[in-house]
C-alpha cells in the first residue's frame, strides 16, 4: 500500500479545507501550505526525515528548521559543528528573553504582570543559527503539556513564536515535534497545512501514530501524511497497522525503507545525498506528494 491515498467524506473535508483557509488567511497566513509539523513516537526517525527534507527543500527554497523536541537532536542531524550543536541554549530555558517579551522571569512565581502577545518578531534574527545559505534553524525547546494549567512565561513566549512563524511568508518551515500535536492549539495548529506522522512497523508505534493523526485532524490540518519509517518488505503487517488509524480521517501513505548507511553517517545526514542511499530518494517521493497535494 506504498503511497496509497486513503479518502472518506470528500464533500466535509473539501467544505472544512476552505474554512482552515479562510481562517488561516484572516490570521495574516498567506501560505500554510509551506510550513509542515513533523511528529511521531520518539526513535521512529522522524528528525532524521526532517533534516532530510530540508536539504530537499533547499534545493528550491530557503528553510526554516524548528526543534521543537526537547531531544534538540535537529542541530546535529543537519551537519552543525557538534561543539556549536552542543552550546545552543533552547529559547525555553533564554530567560533574559522570556522577560523582555513578557515581563516575567521563569520560575518567578504568581503575581507578576504577564504579557500575553509577545512582540517576538525578532527572535529568528536573534537567535536562529544558520546551517547554510539556505537552511537556518531555530531550537526552542518545549512547550509544557497543556493539561497542566501552566500559565507561565515561556509557554506564553513559545506559543507566540510559533504564531510568529505561521506568517513568515518567504521561508518554508519545518517544525520537529516531540510525540503528540495536542500542546500546540487550534489557534496555532491551523498555520500548518501539513502533518507527516512517522511511525515504525510496529504495533506501539501505529499507536502513537494514530493518537498524533486524529489529534493532527482534529486541530485543523488538513493535509496529513502518514510515512511508515525502516520498512524491510514487510508489506501485509503495514496493511493490517493501517487499519488501526480512524477510517474517517482522510491521509497518504508512504513507506521509506531501511538504510543501513545511516549507521555509518550518524548523526548528520548529508552524506546520504551524496551516497547511494535507499532512503533520501524515498523521502523526495514524499516530498513530491506534499507539493501535489499543497
Amino acid at each position: 500500500m506504498s503511497s496509497e491515498f486513503i479518502l472518506s467524506g470528500e464533500e466535509e473535508r473539501d467544505s472544512r479545507v476552505k474554512d482552515l483557509v479562510r481562517g488561516a488567511e484572516s490570521a495574516g497566513i498567506n501560505n500554510p501550505e509551506n510550513r509542515i509539523v513533523i511528529t511521531g513516537k520518539g526513535g521512529t526517525g522522524k528528525t532524521t526525515i526532517t533534516a532530510i527534507l530540508s536539504y530537499l527543500i533547499a534545493e528550491k527554497h530557503k528553510v526554516l528548521d524548528v526543534d521543537a523536541d526537547p531531544q534538540m537532536n535537529l542541530p546535529y542531524a543537519l551537519g552543525l559543528d557538534r561543539k556549536v550543536a552542543a552550546k545552543i541554549v533552547p529559547l525555553n530555558v533564554q530567560a533574559d528573553y522570556i522577560e523582555e517579551k513578557t515581563g516575567a522571569r521563569p520560575g518567578s512565581g504568581w503575581g507578576e504582570f504577564l504579557s500575553l502577545n509577545p512582540d517576538v518578531s525578532d527572535v529568528v534574527e536573534r537567535f536562529g543559527i544558520g546551517i547554510n545559505d539556505k537552511i537556518s534553524i531555530l531550537v526552542m525547546g518545549t512547550l509544557h503539556k497543556s493539561g497542566i494549567g501552566c500559565l507561565c512565561p515561556e509557554n506564553d513566549l513559545l506559543e507566540s513564536v510559533v504564531r510568529h512563524i505561521s506568517i513568515r511568508n518567504d521561508e518554508r518551515i519545518l517544525m520537529d515535534t516531540e510525540a503528540g500535536v495536542e500542546h500546540f492549539g487550534r489557534a496555532i495548529a491551523r498555520g500548518f497545512g501539513h502533518a507527516i506522522v512517522v511511525s515504525e512497523v510496529s504495533f506501539n508505534s501505529i499507536q502513537v501514530a494514530s493518537s498524533a493523526v486524529t489529534l493532527a485532524w482534529d486541530l485543523g490540518i488538513k493535509n496529513i501524511h502518514l510515512v511508515f519509517n525502516r520498512v524491510a518488505g514487510n508489506k501485509d503487517d503495514i496493511d493490517s497497522l493501517i487499519d488501526e488509524i480512524d477510517p474517517s480521517i482522510p491521509f497518504t501513505v508512504d513507506q521509506i525503507p531501511f538504510d543501513e548507511n545511516l549507521r555509518t553517517v550518524d548523526p548528520s545526514v548529508k552524506p546520504l545525498l551524496t551516497s547511494n542511499s535507499k532512503m533520501v530518494p524515498a523521502v523526495r517521493k514524499l516530498l513530491n506528494r506534499i507539493y501535489e497535494s499543497s
